[in-house]
């Protein structure tokens, strides 16, 4: 299994746009992403200086990516 980092908010935003999520939307220090525009995969990333393992692993389960493939993009 692989093991998760403390990364910024703004690492997991950049990451995930280059797996094809675009943002959709903010509101305040949160970024709504989804895969495509149509599908219902999506997922919303706090804007915060360093995310907990716990909450990105939450984001990750929401968005439907592997943490293998997330830190490869990473």
């Amino acid at each position: 299994m692989v093991e998760l980092k403390r990364v910024s908010g703004k690492a997991v935003i950049s990451a995930l746009e280059r797996l094809g999520f675009v943002q959709v939307r903010q509101r305040g220090s949160h970024v709504v992403m989804k895969k495509a525009p149509d599908t219902g995969v999506g997922c919303v990333v706090p804007l915060h200086r360093e995310l907990a393992v716990g909450t990105l692993h939450g984001i990750l389960k929401q968005a439907g990516v592997s943490p293998q493939d997330f830190l490869d993009n990473l």
